[in-house]
């Protein structure tokens, strides 16, 4: 039997509606999980890492409106979102392997990347009490790590798995 048969599990994982669940579904984790190492662990994101948020808040939506629409009787439109779905991970992928190299020192980081500049203080002992409790995150130092990837290096690879994954559904040809 052909593993991409039109009733292998496979092949219904790779339908539209299907796949574009499982990508918001991953999105959402991987931004859960940011939000989880941030609030509750503690670990701040520096300039870098926000950004590299912003292509899992953009997919989130995308599929959410996609499977909204698939909802809605619209599943005929739902394969060229996995097109934009494959680029925004793509993006992602590059966005978190950059923001690796800058932490393993092979690529030179944004030169204002060390956080954000306090409010302005209302006099020097303001100012000095500002400078004694502002935390500033650099985009050169990883946080944490886990065998051996930070997790922009972790979002690089997830993400470029999203990206091959969505590639793949549309790739697919519908039976």
């Amino acid at each position: 039997m052909n593993a991409l048969s039109a009733q292998s599990p496979l092949a219904r994982l790779l339908t539209p509606p299907v796949s574009i669940g499982l990508l918001t579904l991953a999105t959402a984790s991987l931004l859960a999980g940011a939000w989880y190492f941030q609030l509750v662990l503690g670990l701040l994101p520096c300039k870098l890492c926000l950004e590299q948020r912003w292509p899992h808040y953009i997919a989130l939506g995308l599929g959410l409106a996609a499977l909204a629409a698939g909802l809605a009787g619209q599943a005929a439109r739902l394969r060229p979102v996995l097109v934009l779905m494959a680029l925004i991970f793509a993006a992602s992928a590059l966005m978190g392997a950059y923001h690796a190299g800058v932490e393993w020192g092979w690529f030179a980081g944004p030169t204002d990347c060390g956080g954000a500049a306090p409010a302005a203080a209302g006099s020097m002992q303001d100012f000095m009490k500002q400078l004694q409790t502002t935390r500033v995150v650099s985009c050169t130092e990883a946080a944490w790590r886990f065998v051996g990837l930070s997790l922009a290096g972790w979002n690089a690879v997830i993400s470029l798995g999203l990206a091959g994954f969505a590639a793949l559904a549309f790739l697919r040809r519908p039976s």
